[in-house]
């Protein structure tokens, strides 16, 4: 019961901004322009300046579990070929391919992973959490902005790598997270002194610092107010097949592939371990619903808007009892 209770107070948060959110457009207090302008705002400022905080906030890569991190994205662009073959089976339909592909992949890691593997695993397991955003976060957005650009519109015109690559730099949220990491590394080069940097934005630059983290915070609470208030009960009818494969995928058939080949990797004597600490970082990684960013990034980038928002509600709503279950499963057998 506990552990239901703790995937229920992971989740529910978000689910009660999407309420409000979805209440204040039926009320007519969202109006079509506002929300426009707040998805903009989101994807092209928030959200930007979140990836750059959560990323700059990583202390170091000193004591890093390397293998688990690299094992750890290699299922990840795994997964992403695996549900690229199946998504483009499964629909011929380009608008909807790019958002059932993205929520295969694509877990709202950024937003509440670091939360779930604090309550999951402590201190210790928040920094693995810190460490592991610093790799999966760029690997999702970059992967994103490659399958919604292939997958924007309803023609098939093929693969123009040139796109892609433009896509990806002028990109936003991949701004934000390369400036994170180039930032970060300059703070790493900086000389310490009594085991501090003696330069770092927080402690020299505390008026900027405090700037980026208001901004930031801003952006999951906004990005959720604005789903809610586009969000359709009329489109679940339509798109139930849909949001049934998306959820599958989101849910279930990636927590399985993911954590279950990490787990028979660490078998075979390679060097992988995954301890107690860093199995709550894995979990939150594979099993948190669908990220938040993929509903903004698919109304911006010519995708399946629609699509994208009901697979957002639909893995955050249902994964209170997926989570429920893997948490209660791994503690069950004493992994965290």
């Amino acid at each position: 019961m506990n552990t239901f209770i703790f995937a229920a107070n992971s989740v529910l948060p978000i689910i009660i901004t999407i309420v409000l959110g979805y209440m204040l457009g039926q009320t007519g207090f969202f109006d079509g322009g506002f929300l426009k302008t707040a998805n903009k705002t989101v994807f092209r400022v928030a959200l930007p300046v979140y990836l750059f905080y959560n990323i700059y906030s990583v202390e170091g890569f000193g004591a890093v579990n390397w293998p688990l991190v690299l094992f750890a994205m290699l299922l990840i662009l795994a997964i992403f070929v695996i549900a690229l073959v199946c998504v483009c089976l499964y629909t011929k339909d380009n608008k909807k391919r790019g958002a059932l592909l993205q929520c295969s992949f694509r877990s709202n890691f950024a937003i509440i992973g670091v939360t779930l593997a604090e309550a999951m695993g402590g201190v210790e397991s928040v920094a693995a959490a810190a460490v592991i955003s610093a790799f999966s976060i760029p690997i999702f957005n970059i992967l994103a902005v490659a399958c919604l650009t292939v997958f924007g519109d309803d023609t098939n015109k093929g693969i123009d790598i040139k796109k892609i690559l433009k896509g990806i730099a002028k990109n936003p949220l991949i701004i934000g997270v390369l400036l994170g990491i180039i930032t970060l590394l300059i703070r790493s080069k900086i000389p310490m002194k009594d085991g501090e940097y003696i330069f770092t934005i927080k402690n020299q630059l505390p008026f900027l610092y405090k700037a980026i983290k208001s901004v930031g915070s801003m952006a999951s609470p906004l990005a959720l107010l604005v789903l809610g208030g586009q969000f359709k009960f009329s489109a679940v009818k339509s798109l139930a097949k849909d949001i049934a494969f998306g959820t599958v995928w989101r849910l279930i058939l990636t927590p399985l592939i993911c954590i279950g080949g990490l787990i028979l990797i660490s078998k075979t004597g390679i060097g992988l371990v995954v301890s107690s600490v860093e199995m709550p970082a894995i979990i939150a990684l594979y099993c948190s619903p669908v990220a938040v960013a993929s509903a903004i990034m698919a109304e911006e980038m010519n995708s399946h808007g629609e699509l994208a928002r009901q697979l957002v509600v639909w893995t955050s709503l249902l994964s209170i009892f997926t989570m429920f279950f893997t948490i209660a499963l791994f503690r069950h057998i004493g992994m965290i």
